[in-house]
């Protein structure tokens, strides 16, 4: 549990969700549910179990940084990454675990976006321990699948390698099919629906980003020694336009 980190995404403006969810209150800080807790406060009660609350990291825009402050008061300063611009997932997943990996080498990192609604967290929980120990002592990256229930075109998919156990090699993966697409995908058995949820090494995901996005991983290496210091924010702010 020393070694486990989780960080959330929380830098999306919701806008399936218009006109509840606004590019200045996102959905992620609503109380959707009607029981006092917004989707991101859930999220991070989700994983509180499975790693210590100083080891949660929330990645999100520098204009949600009082939102965040707000609904999770005892979380540091350190602890909310501010991205100054909305890129893609990659920065901000690499921000996160390069910050992290200059910190513990050794880390096992869960990535999760703000707003899933998770019934069944019992079977989630252990679902997420599997692959936690799974990363602990092999060179991979990992994603978690929901089986799907219907021929959705609003989520993307998942192609697996059939096997033995849960756990399984990815094939290939599809963002938001048509809907002749999707069905051929549900009848053919072997597609999940991608949850957006990831974990690894931080090692696994470093070596990567070298391999396979050097540019954002050399990015963030050069101001691996400004990581929780005052220099931080002004070197994200910097390297940011990418």
């Amino acid at each position: 549990m020393e070694n486990n980190y989780v960080v959330i995404m929380a830098g999306g403006i919701g806008s399936r969700f218009w006109p509840m969810s606004t590019s200045t209150n996102p959905k992620q800080f609503h109380d959707v549910l009607g029981i006092g807790k917004s989707l991101l406060q859930l999220t991070v009660d989700r994983y509180t179990s499975m790693c210590k609350e100083e080891n949660i990291f929330i990645v999100t825009n520098e204009k949600y940084k009082s939102l965040v402050k707000e609904q999770l008061p005892n979380f540091k300063d350190d602890q909310i990454l501010l991205e100054p611009s909305r890129k893609n997932t990659a920065p901000c997943i690499a921000y996160a675990c390069y910050k992290i990996h200059s910190k513990n080498e050794n880390a096992n990192i869960i990535v999760a976006p703000s707003d899933h609604l998770i019934l069944r967290e019992i079977e989630f929980q252990k679902t997420i321990k599997t692959a936690l120990e799974n990363v602990s002592q092999k060179d991979c990256l990992m994603t978690i699948g929901i089986m799907p229930t219907r021929p959705d075109t609003g989520y993307g998919y998942i192609q697996f390698v059939q096997g033995e156990t849960n756990i399984r090699k990815v094939k290939t993966f599809t963002e938001k099919p048509s809907l002749d697409i999707a069905q051929r995908f549900l009848e053919s058995g072997d597609f999940y629906w991608n949850s957006g949820m990831f974990i690894w090494n931080v090692k696994s995901i470093i070596k990567a980003f070298e391999i396979l996005l050097p540019e954002i991983g050399k990015l963030f290496t050069e101001i691996k020694d400004d990581y929780y210091t005052d220099k931080e924010i002004a070197s994200i702010n910097r390297i940011y336009p990418m």
